[in-house]
């Protein structure tokens, strides 16, 4: 199979793709905002969205969590009794919150698309940080194991 050094290597690829959506798309609904509705700038910003989430931000986490997966079932042989350390509990809290996260923004874009948007730009602007501090979890998780 493949070495676990090469399938880290693709999951951290995969996880940088993902996250540039993730912090990307928020952007775009703060200038979305700004477009008058049925604009064509308004409809130039729906386009990106939509190519946004449909070619980079789906394919990365769906590669992101097999990798993932992969990772995981090398690293522990299926041993689910090492699925419960403490470090690897909150990394796998946070691919679920980033995960939900991923989904709601699914459902924004296409209440941009109906012209149904319910938050602020505000909000959309503080909203924009949580998968960067989600990312800072996870990633100071697995790289000090701690718990362990």
């Amino acid at each position: 199979g493949m070495s676990y050094d090469l399938l880290r290597g693709l999951h951290i690829i995969a996880v940088v793709a993902w996250m540039a959506g993730l912090l990307m798309l928020p952007r775009l609904f703060v200038y979305h905002m700004r477009a008058a509705p049925g604009s064509e700038m308004a409809a130039l910003l729906d386009s990106a969205e939509q190519r946004l989430l449909k070619l980079i931000m789906n394919p990365a986490m769906v590669l992101a969590w097999v990798l993932g997966l992969a990772l995981l079932w090398t690293r522990t042989r299926g041993d689910l009794a090492q699925w419960t350390q403490p470090w690897l509990l909150v990394k796998l809290a946070g691919v679920l919150l980033v995960t939900g996260w991923h989904h709601y923004l699914l459902t924004a874009r296409k209440r941009f698309a109906a012209g149904t948007n319910l938050r602020s730009e505000r909000w959309w602007r503080m909203m924009n940080e949580l998968p960067f501090l989600a990312a800072i979890v996870m990633i100071l998780a697995v790289t000090t194991e701690f718990g362990r």
